[in-house]
């Protein structure tokens, strides 16, 4: 077996009686006169049990429990009590202290015997109950990080680790069907719905000048300043293809999307990255488009991103690096 146990007693005779029989079936016997070594034998190195007498000098059984259920590093050590005292008040006391059983002496030695793989038993289930819960936990864990990982590459896109297209159209039919059934005031806001679409301006030229590292590098970066600027409640920044963006502001008025497509125009140009074959800027641009609508019968998702795209198509048409609505 092995299995390490912790004798405490302050009589030889006892400690003798219970070291020969424990020993003879294979365990590991550690001895302690009174509570004080025994404590400090615990703490050295945690037994896989202990036999504590109650009647000691200096500090008692119940004490010496006491102290070891208060420490995190002894207090799942299985006690079992020692004692002549067979009342049914010291036996109440020994398990209200901690202890998981007690033996009354004299001794009998089947019976301690017993008592002692019962507890050892019952402490290794308990232990790899927890193994396995513990493992299991983790098995969890990782199936749904595993699930997770899984989600993102269907919802985001790589290059720029925004939502990619088909979480754009999946969360945009999802806007529009709840918009669609509240009341047309909702806490004092209209429900509408505005969509706007950003496009690189002159990003082809961008790829023939630069290279196409160049151009990833520099989405990535348009990405991230959109991101910044979208703070609103429910918004969603998607890449929509290409060098095309499109950003999602549910409850949004038409007038607050502009404030929003305005911003982020300032602040992709504020960038400052180099675009020699621009007609615009000598730095990299947008153009953004804004549609608004309140979600009917009559209209539908599809009418909301045309609306936008003939915006941007106007943004476009008047000089680029703009916003239009």
């Amino acid at each position: 077996m092995g299995r390490n146990i912790l004798i405490v007693d302050d009589l030889p005779d006892n400690l003798r009686l219970l070291s020969k029989m424990l020993t003879q079936q294979g365990y590991k016997v550690r001895k302690a006169i009174n509570g004080e070594m025994a404590i400090a034998s615990c703490t050295a190195q945690p037994p896989d049990l202990i036999l504590l007498d109650i009647n000691m000098p200096g500090m008692n059984g119940y004490q010496v429990c006491d102290v070891l259920k208060s420490s995190s590093m002894t207090a799942q050590i299985p006690i079992i009590f020692l004692s002549a005292l067979d009342e049914a008040n010291h036996k109440l006391q020994a398990f209200k202290s901690g202890g998981l059983d007690y033996i009354t002496k004299p001794f009998q030695v089947e019976e301690v015997l017993a008592r002692v793989e019962h507890q050892l038993s019952l402490c290794y289930q308990q232990n790899k109950l927890k193994e396995e819960l513990e493992q299991l936990k983790q098995e969890v864990n990782q199936r749904q990080q595993t699930q997770q990982n899984l989600e993102r590459l269907v919802t985001v896109d790589e290059l720029t680790q925004l939502s990619n297209r088909r979480h754009f159209n999946d969360y945009l039919k999802q806007e529009w069907k709840r918009l669609f059934s509240l009341p047309f005031y909702t806490g004092g806001y209209p429900q509408a719905l505005s969509l706007i679409l950003a496009d690189v301006d002159y990003f082809k030229l961008y790829n023939d000048t630069y290279g196409h590292l160049k151009g990833d590098q520099s989405l990535q970066k348009v990405a991230q300043a959109m991101k910044q600027v979208v703070t609103y409640s429910g918004s969603l920044v998607a890449r929509y293809g290409g060098e095309e963006f499109a950003i999602i502001l549910p409850n949004a008025s038409s007038d607050y999307a502009l404030q929003v497509a305005e911003l982020i125009r300032v602040q992709v140009k504020a960038l400052k990255i180099p675009h020699s074959q621009s007609i615009v800027s000598s730095y990299v641009t947008v153009s953004l488009g804004i549609a608004c609508r309140f979600p009917d019968s009559d209209l539908s998702p599809e009418d909301l991103i045309s609306s936008a795209d003939k915006a941007l198509y106007h943004a476009k048409q008047q000089g680029r690096n703009s916003v239009y609505r």
